[in-house]
């Protein structure tokens, strides 16, 4: 949609968070409200975005990082003000959407049957309302037909104005010129000594101009965010619509109360996820893998298959049929490829584990290479950092490394090489070799007899 401009606000502080994070940069569902704002315009297709920001803009910017044009508000004089900034940068025959960077429960679809409705009825401007069962501090709407009468703000509303439900969301269409002409005609004379939008509607209305209103279909989307409560009742509505969404698509989520998944997850179908799994970020499960219970994934690819229960894996590529777990630690830089097992008390970090190697039990792999069809003995360390520095490993493919062997980097173990249970290498192990370094063991029959004398 070329002729369309969306305009976010995201210059406030947010008081009411009582956070040194701009309101807009707190987080749900794993991404910045603003963030939620910015894809929703994306998907219906808004091809420029203008934020407005102000407090804590250097926070936004880095955020954002050139998906929209950044304008500067120095001072908050309010929303008329806040919209008056971008002025410089709209087209008088531009559709401008004005939308809260607070509000990241709008849907795309919202969105457009609203731009449609604006544009079909040639409307000057059109606002988006919502019936709140409980309105209290909400601009209430008073119209005729679709036609918008006035909005009455909260504390100015009669009594039976007060027992209106359908409410102003803060996000609007305006024609280019008329809002351009309407926001030089804004004054502060009000409680605040601010510049209101929503002056603008009285002044389009009495010039007779047409003002429409679209009313959402669900009241949740017209929800801002003020203080952490409201930061807590968005994420249980987006947790629901998340699992309701994979859930559709052929997920099984056994026990969808304690399961929680972030907004940019991809799952396919035959997935299962037992009860409290967490998958976080940028996570991508491919079809029948089970992830669960007690698991938290976070930016990892799980491939086909693949088994990943009571474990935490973080930047991390996991291969088809492989089998994670329990209490396993995969760290970011892990690379398992397909049939690799990793048991019970094992951390791995930046190594790769090639195809069908175990890692059964109480190991630390770092910075190591593991062959195909190796196979680490529990208690297995790669001591890769030397105080200094840290130096890689390398196990060649089917070597057996026995229990409880240090693999003092920089080394290699050649393939089908084995390693001595209790063993401290030092030295590379050539292939088909075996490697045992134990001191001497001394024995004193009836030591502690004489020891007592």
């Amino acid at each position: 949609m070329s002729n369309l401009v969306a305009v976010i606000m995201a210059a406030g502080k947010g008081t009411r968070m009582k956070s040194k994070l701009p309101k807009v940069m707190h987080s749900l569902a794993g991404k910045t409200l603003i963030e939620h704002v910015l894809d929703m315009v994306d998907h219906a297709g808004i091809e420029r975005s203008l934020v407005i920001v102000g407090h804590g803009r250097e926070n936004i910017e880095a955020c954002i990082n050139k998906r929209a044009e950044m304008v500067v508000q120095t001072e908050q004089l309010g929303t008329g003000h806040a919209v008056r900034q971008a002025i410089p940068y709209l087209d008088d025959n531009q559709t401008i959407l004005v939308l809260s960077g607070d509000q990241p429960l709008l849907r795309s679809e919202t969105i457009e049957a609203l731009i449609e409705l604006h544009q079909a009825q040639k409307a000057s401007a059109t606002v988006l309302t919502a019936y709140m069962e409980q309105p209290f501090g909400y601009g209430r709407i008073i119209k005729e037909g679709e036609n918008l009468v006035k909005i009455v703000e909260e504390k100015d509303a009669t009594s039976a104005e007060r027992n209106i439900k359908e409410v102003n969301t803060g996000t609007y269409c305006f024609r280019g010129l008329a809002l351009k002409e309407a926001l030089t005609k804004i004054t502060t004379q009000n409680a605040q000594g601010e510049y209101y939008l929503t002056e603008v509607f009285d002044i389009l209305l009495k010039h007779e101009k047409k003002v429409l209103t679209y009313c959402t279909p669900n009241s949740h989307e017209a929800l801002g965010i003020n203080s952490r409560g409201q930061l807590a009742e968005a994420e249980g509505i987006i947790h629901k619509r998340i699992l309701e969404h994979w859930m559709a698509e052929g997920v099984t989520i056994v026990d969808p109360a304690s399961t929680f998944i972030d907004a940019d997850v991809e799952l396919a179908q035959d997935v299962t996820l037992l009860p409290f799994t967490r998958l976080l970020g940028k996570t991508r499960i491919e079809e029948d893998a089970v992830i669960g219970p007690q698991t938290s994934i976070e930016n990892c690819t799980v491939g086909r298959g693949a088994e990943v229960f009571n474990s935490v894996a973080r930047d991390a590529v996991i291969g088809e049929r492989c089998h994670i777990g329990p209490f396993s630690y995969l760290r970011p830089g892990t690379r398992l490829e397909a049939e690799v097992k990793v048991g019970d008390f094992v951390e791995i970090k930046n190594s790769w584990i090639e195809t069908g190697a175990k890692v059964p039990h109480l190991s630390y792999i770092g910075d190591t290479h593991v062959g195909k069809s190796a196979n680490i003995g529990a208690g297995t360390i790669t001591c890769n950092y030397d105080g200094t520095k840290k130096h890689p490993t390398k196990i060649g493919d089917h070597a057996f490394i026995g229990s409880n062997t240090n693999l003092v980097a920089p080394l290699e173990v050649g393939d089908y090489a084995v390693t001595g249970a209790g063993s401290t290498l030092t030295k590379n192990v050539p292939a088909r070799a075996l490697a045992v370094e134990r001191s001497q063991q001394v024995v004193k029959e009836n030591w502690q007899r004489e020891k007592m004398k």
